[in-house]
């Protein structure tokens, strides 16, 4: 070990052309979570003698909410909530392999996520949609808005795929509540840069975990002390973090993690939309590889993998 003398990334800035370049066998494997689920059943079909696997990531589509008015207005965040159809969003970006959940991972994958049936008695997770909706719309007819008083909003993502593809979804949900949300693409430079100068009021995001832990998620992006909790501080929940984090029963510490949740998902800072589960694909001379169920960030050492390939250099090659 290592079984590779190098691994050599090449930058292919369009998605389409770096799968082509994979089908065509110009590249050894695919840049890891890559290849959406449809990207997966075309690679197969393209390139029958590929290997993919579409596994989960614990990574999750979130919808940033500030705490700049409008959205101080608690009841303002529950409505847009109250708007996603979550059930959509998987069945149009993951051909229904995606996952419905709450700040942690969801199960079997993840250990500490509440089950969908508890899930489903909170804020927005109700499986009727327009029901759900016809109280969103009640909400903002509370707060002055209807059909001829939307409210207009800008919705920054970044431009890739991963955050497109989602926020033109959302966009189309949040107008059954009147919300117009118009798309901003932000290139990947700048995008951190704004979430931290809080330079938008709604925004589209996506947000990994290193591992399936609670403190990982509540640490990293609702901690007051935090520098990526971009919506806002809550020193009581800090308090309940801090205990969290020192519990060591596992059954108590479960259900201190569920209390934070619940306070999560009905204060609206930071709706969950999906869990997605992504592919990745290399060439069938590529051995060793073990991709991981809880994080995309872990395991690329690549100290076991190696490439039984006669005419190809001893390096996976990988397009970006």
């Amino acid at each position: 070990r290592p079984h590779l003398d190098g691994i050599e990334y090449t930058i292919i800035a369009n998605r389409s052309t770096a799968i082509l370049a994979f089908v065509a066998g110009k590249f050894d494997m695919t840049f890891p979570y890559e290849v959406s689920v449809p990207l997966v059943k075309d690679v197969c079909s393209q390139a029958p003698e590929a290997i993919c696997e579409i596994k989960p990531m614990n990574g999750r589509a979130t919808l940033l909410v500030t705490d700049a008015p409008p959205f101080d207005n608690r009841v303002l965040r529950r409505a847009m909530q109250l708007s996603l159809d979550r059930k959509s969003f998987i069945d149009i970006l993951g051909e229904g392999q995606y996952d419905i959940g709450g700040v942690l991972q969801p199960p079997p994958e993840g250990i500490w996520e509440m089950p969908l049936e508890m899930l489903q008695q909170l804020t927005g997770y109700g499986p009727d949609v327009q029901k759900n909706r016809e109280e969103a719309r009640g909400m903002m007819r509370s707060l002055g808005y209807g059909p001829d008083n939307r409210l207009k909003v800008k919705l920054p993502a970044r431009n890739i795929p991963w955050y497109r593809d989602p926020a033109a979804i959302l966009i189309d949900q949040l107008k059954e509540i009147w919300i117009d949300a118009e798309l901003e693409t932000v290139e990947t430079a700048n995008r951190v840069p704004k979430l931290m100068r809080k330079d938008f009021t709604v925004a589209m995001s996506l947000s990994g975990s290193a591992v399936d832990d609670p403190d990982n998620q509540f640490y990293e992006n609702y901690s007051c002390r935090s520098p990526r909790n971009y919506t806002g501080c809550n020193p009581e929940l800090d308090a309940l973090i801090d205990r969290q984090s020192a519990e060591n029963d596992p059954a108590r510490r479960r259900e201190l993690v569920w209390q934070i949740e619940r306070k999560l998902i009905e204060d609206a800072v930071r709706p969950i939309i999906f869990f997605m589960r992504q592919g990745t694909c290399w060439q069938p001379e590529v051995k060793g590889l073990t991709l991981m169920d809880n994080s995309i960030f872990n395991s690329w050492r690549m100290e076991d993998v190696g490439s039984t390939a006669d005419a190809r250099p001893s390096a996976c090659q990988k397009p970006m």
